[in-house]
Order: C-alpha cells, then structure tokens, then sequence
C-alpha cells in the first residue's frame, strides 16, 4: 500500500466516523467531490494545504490524521500497525468490542 492510499483510508475512516458524505466533505473543503474520492482511493497525493482543509473539514488535527505514518514502511514488521490497520476500517462499535477484548485478555495475562 502507499502512502497515498494510507491517507486516504484514513480520510474515508474519520470522513464515515462523522457520517459524512463525499460531497459533503468536499462542499466544506470547497474541492470537487470527484477529488475527494480520488484521495480516499489513493489515486492522488494530497498537498499540505489539501491535507490542512480536509483535517479542518474533520474537526481533526493535522497530527491525528498523520499519527504514526513514519512507521508506515516497517507495517510489515509492526504488530501493532497490523492490528491498527484491522481496526481502522471497522465501525466504531466495532473497535469499541475489540478493545474490550483487548483490555480482557492483557487483564488475563496479569
């Protein structure tokens, strides 16, 4: 995966996290819908200042969006970025189970 796509995927998490459409976004953004598909898909590289309207579009930080992405390359080698990149996808609720789960079996291990 590239960079690109790992924003984009993110994009679309936070974007579907506060029930927003594309058009929405992009209306907020003033960019083009079409762009902002693009950008999720990770057919486009976003400039900083895109990127700036986008998280203001949010309500995110610049740092949310971007957290942990130097460690993008050595994902392969990273458990802990393989299970982020399980979880970002899912719904909320979703993530809300797997931490429980989470925090059960490290309470079990103690």
């Amino acid at each position: 995966m590239s960079i690109a796509a790992e924003v984009g995927q993110r994009i679309r998490f936070y974007r579907k996290e506060q029930k927003m459409s594309q058009e929405h976004l992009a209306e907020v953004c003033n960019f083009h819908p079409t762009y902002i598909g693009q950008l999720e898909r990770g057919e486009k590289n976003a400039t900083l200042e895109s990127i700036y309207r986008i998280t203001q579009g949010l309500g995110i930080s610049m740092s949310q969006l971007l957290e942990h992405l130097d460690a993008f390359e050595k994902e392969a080698e990273s458990i802990p970025l393989q299970v982020y990149h399980q979880l970002l996808p899912l719904p909320r609720e979703k993530q809300k189970k797997a931490k429980k789960v989470w925090e059960d079996i490290l309470e079990l291990m103690e």
